[in-house]
């Protein structure tokens, strides 16, 4: 094992995880190449086929300017939002969607 990885059980893989190692099924054909990104769709693929554990790529502990860049970044794209959004009437649909876009960039699970 690298020391920049990790096994994890499928279950607990996240989307957004990168793959250290390539996976493969029991035949050794390439299912996802190494570096691929999982997603919803490929972690519910990779169920169906009976894949067990995957190697992620450990993630880093963050840092202060590390953490500083990624609020500016999320910063900016909440204000771009507004932007994009600012004709929309509070009772229509896209201020809903405008809510969930703002929650998914905040990071809120909710």
């Amino acid at each position: 094992m690298n020391e920049g990885e990790r096994e994890v059980p499928l279950r607990q893989a996240q989307e957004g995880a990168i793959l250290s190692r390539a996976l493969r099924d029991a035949s050794g054909t390439v299912l996802l190449a190494q570096g691929a990104v999982l997603t919803a769709a490929s972690l519910a693929a990779l169920h169906r086929r009976g894949v067990e554990d995957c190697w992620i790529v450990a993630a880093a502990p963050p840092d202060a300017a590390g953490q500083a860049q990624a609020d500016a970044v999320r910063q900016r794209q909440l204000e771009r939002l507004s932007i994009l959004f600012r004709a929309t009437p509070p009772d229509a649909a896209g201020a809903g969607l405008l809510a969930l876009l703002r929650r998914y960039r905040q990071g809120d699970d909710a």
